[in-house]
């Protein structure tokens, strides 16, 4: 499995396209839109300047990592050599059904086709080809270079083999895979986003502030960020999304987003990527600071 084919150059599909070209597979990254594509080659540059700084590569790998990256704004051309496709466009239902089925017509008839979602059905994308056996989920944590985990979902036709090949590509990635089942949510987001929601509500009906609901959950349960920060770093939109995948397929009430989130989402403060969510964020500053709403 030496072809690699990356749909999305946003954040998540360039850290996929940077780590596996830096275990030398050849990647072909594409988006439509070429500024995407200059702009995740930028990123890569970026983070591998980081990681040479830092020791952890050395100046070759730095070179043959940016080598092994070509750039396509033609899904078709992008993925006709492809022997593994990773979806990682955004985390929209309708976009990714419309890709799978391109994928189904141009990617080789033994290609495994693989989507980076955080929440849809594997299952349900799956049936938009005519080889469901050969769709899995292949969910990376973000940063992808510096995060170790791959949640691996297999679809309710998911083939033994597939599942097979893509948790020996993670190890060769020196990744964790750990394989789940495909229900809302599957593990990550199943456990982590009633978490934060329930972190939201207690600010939301006076429990506690900001700073305080994340100190008890840093220093009390070793998480390395508080479930508001995160919720800011992972995009309140996101966040949100997920949460309605998980309500509208158990139509279990607990798991009912905050009126706060929904609130905030509304307004588009989405967190880090709109400048202010539960904490306010200035460019080139690193300090943590509670958003004036919530003091």
């Amino acid at each position: 499995m030496q072809q690699i084919a990356v749909i999305g150059a946003g954040t998540m599909g360039n850290g996929i396209a940077h780590v596996f070209a830096q275990h030398q597979y050849q990647v072909n990254l594409i988006d439509v839109a070429a500024p995407a594509l200059e702009k995740a080659l930028t990123t890569i540059r970026q983070n591998l300047e980081r990681q040479l700084a830092k020791g952890t590569i050395t100046e070759e790998i730095k070179t043959h990592t940016l080598e092994h990256i070509r750039t396509f704004t033609s899904l078709a051309e992008g993925v006709k050599d492809a022997s593994l496709v990773v979806e990682a466009a955004t985390e929209n239902i309708t976009l990714k059904l419309k890709i799978f089925a391109e994928l189904d017509q141009y990617a080789p008839a033994d290609a495994i086709l693989a989507t980076n979602t955080s929440s849809i059905s594997i299952t349900r994308i799956a049936a938009a080809t005519k080889r469901p056996e050969k769709v899995i989920g292949m969910h990376f944590m973000n940063p992808v270079p510096v995060m170790k985990l791959v949640e691996i979902i297999n679809g309710y036709a998911t083939a033994k083999e597939v599942t097979s090949a893509i948790v020996t590509l993670s190890e060769k990635l020196e990744k964790v895979p750990c394989v789940v089942n495909d229900y809302p949510g599957f593990i990550a987001n199943r456990i982590l986003m009633p978490m934060i929601n329930e972190a939201i509500c207690s600010l939301y009906e006076g429990v506690a502030g900001v700073n305080e609901i994340d100190t008890v959950m840093k220093l009390g349960m070793a998480h390395p960020m508080g479930p508001l920060q995160l919720a800011d770093f992972i995009g309140l939109d996101v966040c949100l999304s997920i949460l309605q995948v998980l309500h509208d397929g158990f139509g279990n009430p607990k798991y009912a987003p905050c009126p706060l989130l929904v609130n905030m989402v509304t307004a588009g403060y989405l967190g880090v990527k709109s400048g202010e969510g539960f904490y306010k964020y200035t460019k080139g500053s690193k300090e943590l600071v509670v958003s004036e709403r919530f003091k």
